[in-house]
Protein backbone atom coordinates (compact mmCIF):
# COMPACT_ATOMS: atom_id res chain seq x y z
CA UNK A 1 0.00 0.00 0.00
CA UNK A 2 2.56 2.24 0.89
CA UNK A 3 4.52 1.93 -2.17
CA UNK A 4 1.28 1.90 -4.44
CA UNK A 5 1.41 5.46 -2.65
CA UNK A 6 4.64 6.19 -3.00
CA UNK A 7 3.95 5.98 -6.74
CA UNK A 8 1.50 8.05 -7.07
CA UNK A 9 3.43 10.74 -5.67
CA UNK A 10 5.84 10.33 -7.74
CA UNK A 11 3.79 9.71 -11.14
CA UNK A 12 2.19 13.25 -9.99
CA UNK A 13 5.32 14.95 -9.71
CA UNK A 14 6.79 13.32 -12.74
CA UNK A 15 3.56 13.77 -14.68
CA UNK A 16 3.87 18.07 -13.63
CA UNK A 17 7.45 18.50 -14.87
CA UNK A 18 6.54 16.51 -18.26
CA UNK A 19 3.43 18.24 -18.71
CA UNK A 20 5.11 22.01 -18.22
CA UNK A 21 8.13 20.70 -20.31
CA UNK A 22 5.50 19.48 -22.83
CA UNK A 23 3.96 23.33 -22.81
CA UNK A 24 6.68 25.22 -23.31
CA UNK A 25 8.12 22.83 -25.80
CA UNK A 26 5.41 23.48 -27.64
CA UNK A 27 5.55 27.50 -27.46
CA UNK A 28 8.96 26.94 -28.36
CA UNK A 29 7.93 25.71 -31.81
CA UNK A 30 4.44 26.69 -32.50
CA UNK A 31 4.23 29.90 -30.50
CA UNK A 32 0.64 31.33 -29.65
CA UNK A 33 -0.74 28.85 -31.95
CA UNK A 34 0.59 25.88 -30.01
CA UNK A 35 -0.57 27.18 -26.57
CA UNK A 36 -4.36 27.88 -28.20
CA UNK A 37 -3.86 24.24 -28.80
CA UNK A 38 -2.78 23.02 -25.43
CA UNK A 39 -5.54 25.31 -23.71
CA UNK A 40 -8.03 23.50 -26.09
CA UNK A 41 -6.64 19.73 -25.78
CA UNK A 42 -6.32 20.25 -21.61
CA UNK A 43 -9.27 21.79 -20.76
CA UNK A 44 -11.26 18.52 -22.19
CA UNK A 45 -8.43 15.57 -20.99
CA UNK A 46 -8.69 17.12 -17.75
CA UNK A 47 -12.52 17.23 -17.65
CA UNK A 48 -12.46 13.68 -18.16
CA UNK A 49 -9.91 12.69 -16.12
CA UNK A 50 -11.06 14.54 -13.16
CA UNK A 51 -14.15 11.62 -13.00
CA UNK A 52 -11.04 9.38 -11.30
CA UNK A 53 -10.33 10.09 -7.92
CA UNK A 54 -6.90 8.97 -6.08
CA UNK A 55 -4.64 9.31 -3.03
CA UNK A 56 -1.36 12.12 -3.35
CA UNK A 57 0.45 13.17 -0.44
CA UNK A 58 -2.28 11.48 1.91
CA UNK A 59 -5.09 13.74 0.45
CA UNK A 60 -7.83 12.35 -1.82
CA UNK A 61 -7.65 14.15 -5.08
CA UNK A 62 -9.19 13.99 -8.43
CA UNK A 63 -7.18 13.43 -11.35
CA UNK A 64 -7.24 16.73 -13.68
CA UNK A 65 -5.22 19.01 -12.09
CA UNK A 66 -2.27 19.29 -13.59
CA UNK A 67 -4.02 19.66 -16.99
CA UNK A 68 -6.21 22.61 -15.72
CA UNK A 69 -2.93 23.79 -14.14
CA UNK A 70 -1.40 24.05 -17.78
CA UNK A 71 -4.34 26.37 -18.54
CA UNK A 72 -3.28 28.83 -16.06
CA UNK A 73 0.20 28.56 -17.45
CA UNK A 74 -0.24 28.95 -20.92
CA UNK A 75 -2.26 31.92 -20.54
CA UNK A 76 0.00 33.37 -18.45
CA UNK A 77 2.26 33.16 -21.11
CA UNK A 78 0.06 34.48 -23.17
CA UNK A 79 -0.41 37.32 -20.97
CA UNK A 80 2.85 37.86 -20.58
CA UNK A 81 4.00 37.93 -24.41
CA UNK A 82 1.43 38.98 -26.46
CA UNK A 83 -1.41 40.95 -24.23
CA UNK A 84 -4.98 40.61 -22.68
CA UNK A 85 -6.40 40.37 -25.93
CA UNK A 86 -4.61 36.47 -26.77
CA UNK A 87 -5.56 35.82 -22.79
CA UNK A 88 -9.01 36.20 -23.62
CA UNK A 89 -8.76 34.32 -27.14
CA UNK A 90 -7.23 31.69 -25.47
CA UNK A 91 -9.73 31.70 -22.95
CA UNK A 92 -12.49 31.09 -25.36
CA UNK A 93 -11.69 28.80 -27.47
CA UNK A 94 -11.24 26.51 -24.49
CA UNK A 95 -14.94 27.49 -23.68
CA UNK A 96 -15.94 26.13 -27.24
CA UNK A 97 -14.09 23.24 -27.06
CA UNK A 98 -15.22 21.90 -24.24
CA UNK A 99 -19.06 22.96 -25.12
CA UNK A 100 -18.42 21.15 -28.31
CA UNK A 101 -17.09 18.09 -26.58
CA UNK A 102 -19.43 17.82 -24.03
CA UNK A 103 -22.65 18.40 -26.74
CA UNK A 104 -20.86 16.30 -29.26
CA UNK A 105 -20.32 12.98 -26.80
CA UNK A 106 -24.04 12.93 -25.52
CA UNK A 107 -24.94 13.07 -29.23
CA UNK A 108 -23.27 10.07 -29.30
CA UNK A 109 -24.18 8.42 -26.37
CA UNK A 110 -27.73 8.52 -27.54
CA UNK A 111 -27.23 5.99 -30.42
CA UNK A 112 -28.14 2.28 -29.66
CA UNK A 113 -25.15 0.07 -29.21
CA UNK A 114 -24.31 -2.81 -31.43
CA UNK A 115 -24.70 -6.92 -30.06
CA UNK A 116 -20.91 -7.07 -30.66
CA UNK A 117 -20.37 -3.02 -29.02
CA UNK A 118 -18.37 -2.89 -25.89
CA UNK A 119 -17.71 0.64 -25.34
CA UNK A 120 -21.16 1.77 -24.49
CA UNK A 121 -20.87 0.90 -20.29
CA UNK A 122 -17.65 2.74 -19.73
CA UNK A 123 -18.57 5.52 -22.34
CA UNK A 124 -21.83 5.84 -19.88
CA UNK A 125 -19.35 5.89 -16.98
CA UNK A 126 -17.21 9.02 -18.25
CA UNK A 127 -19.60 10.92 -19.90
CA UNK A 128 -22.81 10.49 -18.44
CA UNK A 129 -21.93 12.44 -15.44
CA UNK A 130 -20.27 15.39 -18.72
CA UNK A 131 -23.15 17.48 -18.48
CA UNK A 132 -22.90 18.55 -14.68
CA UNK A 133 -19.28 18.40 -14.79
CA UNK A 134 -18.90 20.29 -17.50
CA UNK A 135 -21.58 22.74 -16.63
CA UNK A 136 -19.28 23.16 -13.36
CA UNK A 137 -15.79 23.36 -15.36
CA UNK A 138 -17.23 25.87 -17.98
CA UNK A 139 -18.51 28.15 -14.59
CA UNK A 140 -15.34 27.94 -13.08
CA UNK A 141 -13.37 27.96 -15.86
CA UNK A 142 -14.74 31.33 -17.11
CA UNK A 143 -14.82 33.04 -13.85
CA UNK A 144 -11.04 32.03 -12.70
CA UNK A 145 -9.69 32.46 -16.28
CA UNK A 146 -10.86 36.26 -16.35
CA UNK A 147 -10.23 36.69 -12.94
CA UNK A 148 -6.25 35.23 -14.00
CA UNK A 149 -5.96 37.39 -16.50
CA UNK A 150 -7.40 40.85 -14.85
CA UNK A 151 -5.04 39.58 -11.36
CA UNK A 152 -2.01 39.28 -13.78
CA UNK A 153 -2.51 42.50 -15.32
CA UNK A 154 -3.07 44.04 -12.10
CA UNK A 155 0.05 43.10 -10.65
CA UNK A 156 1.71 43.66 -13.29
CA UNK A 157 0.91 47.22 -13.51
CA UNK A 158 1.65 47.30 -9.69
CA UNK A 159 5.02 46.28 -10.31
CA UNK A 160 5.78 48.17 -13.29
CA UNK A 161 6.49 45.23 -14.84
CA UNK A 162 8.82 43.56 -12.63
CA UNK A 163 8.67 40.19 -10.25
CA UNK A 164 7.24 38.29 -13.10
CA UNK A 165 7.13 35.27 -10.31
CA UNK A 166 4.81 37.59 -8.13
CA UNK A 167 2.18 37.77 -10.72
CA UNK A 168 2.37 34.35 -12.17
CA UNK A 169 1.57 33.04 -8.24
CA UNK A 170 -0.27 36.34 -7.06
CA UNK A 171 -3.42 36.43 -10.11
CA UNK A 172 -2.95 31.88 -9.59
CA UNK A 173 -3.22 31.76 -6.05
CA UNK A 174 -6.60 33.67 -5.78
CA UNK A 175 -8.09 32.38 -9.26
CA UNK A 176 -7.44 29.07 -8.50
CA UNK A 177 -9.64 29.44 -5.02
CA UNK A 178 -12.51 30.86 -7.18
CA UNK A 179 -12.06 27.84 -9.78
CA UNK A 180 -11.71 24.93 -6.75
CA UNK A 181 -15.20 26.73 -4.76
CA UNK A 182 -16.93 26.90 -8.34
CA UNK A 183 -16.30 23.81 -9.82
CA UNK A 184 -16.29 21.04 -7.10
CA UNK A 185 -20.19 23.39 -5.79
CA UNK A 186 -21.38 22.66 -8.81
CA UNK A 187 -19.94 19.34 -10.35
CA UNK A 188 -19.23 16.81 -7.16
CA UNK A 189 -21.59 18.01 -4.62
CA UNK A 190 -23.98 15.60 -3.42
CA UNK A 191 -21.64 12.80 -5.31
CA UNK A 192 -19.43 11.74 -2.55
CA UNK A 193 -20.37 12.33 0.89
CA UNK A 194 -19.63 15.53 2.73
CA UNK A 195 -15.90 14.77 4.65
CA UNK A 196 -15.14 13.41 1.10
CA UNK A 197 -15.84 16.53 -0.58
CA UNK A 198 -14.38 18.65 1.66
CA UNK A 199 -10.98 16.88 1.62
CA UNK A 200 -11.21 17.00 -2.52
CA UNK A 201 -11.79 20.79 -2.39
CA UNK A 202 -8.70 21.58 -0.27
CA UNK A 203 -6.92 19.14 -1.69
CA UNK A 204 -7.83 20.60 -5.29
CA UNK A 205 -7.01 23.75 -4.11
CA UNK A 206 -3.54 22.90 -2.80
CA UNK A 207 -2.39 20.72 -5.32
CA UNK A 208 -3.14 23.67 -8.43
CA UNK A 209 -1.07 26.20 -5.86
CA UNK A 210 1.85 23.43 -6.08
CA UNK A 211 1.47 23.30 -9.92
CA UNK A 212 1.97 26.94 -10.29
CA UNK A 213 4.75 27.25 -7.96
CA UNK A 214 6.67 24.54 -9.91
CA UNK A 215 5.27 26.34 -13.08
CA UNK A 216 7.30 29.71 -11.80
CA UNK A 217 10.67 28.26 -13.62
CA UNK A 218 8.98 27.32 -17.04
CA UNK A 219 7.31 30.55 -17.39
CA UNK A 220 10.46 32.73 -16.50
CA UNK A 221 11.57 30.10 -19.54
CA UNK A 222 9.22 30.87 -21.93
CA UNK A 223 9.95 34.45 -21.25
CA UNK A 224 12.90 33.24 -22.26
CA UNK A 225 12.49 31.95 -25.68
CA UNK A 226 9.21 34.47 -26.46
CA UNK A 227 12.03 36.93 -28.13
CA UNK A 228 12.66 34.22 -31.47
CA UNK A 229 9.38 32.76 -31.04
CA UNK A 230 7.54 35.76 -31.67
CA UNK A 231 10.10 36.51 -34.55
CA UNK A 232 9.56 33.57 -36.33
CA UNK A 233 6.25 32.04 -35.50
CA UNK A 234 3.77 32.66 -38.66
CA UNK A 235 0.08 33.68 -36.59
CA UNK A 236 -2.25 31.62 -38.39
CA UNK A 237 -4.92 33.43 -35.81
CA UNK A 238 -4.94 36.72 -37.48
CA UNK A 239 -5.23 34.62 -41.48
Amino acid sequence: MESELLSNNLLWVGFILLNLGLVTLVYRFFGKTGLYIIIVASIIAANIMVVKTVEIFGLVATLGNILYGSIFFATDILSEVYGKKAARRGVWLGFIGMVLMTLWMQVGLKFIPHASDFAQDPLLTIFGLMPRIAAGSIVAYLASQHHDIWAFYFWKNKTKGKFLWLRNNASTMVSQAIDSGIFCSIALWGLFDTNTWVEILLSTYLLKLLVAAIDTPFIYLAKRLSQSVVTKEPDITQA
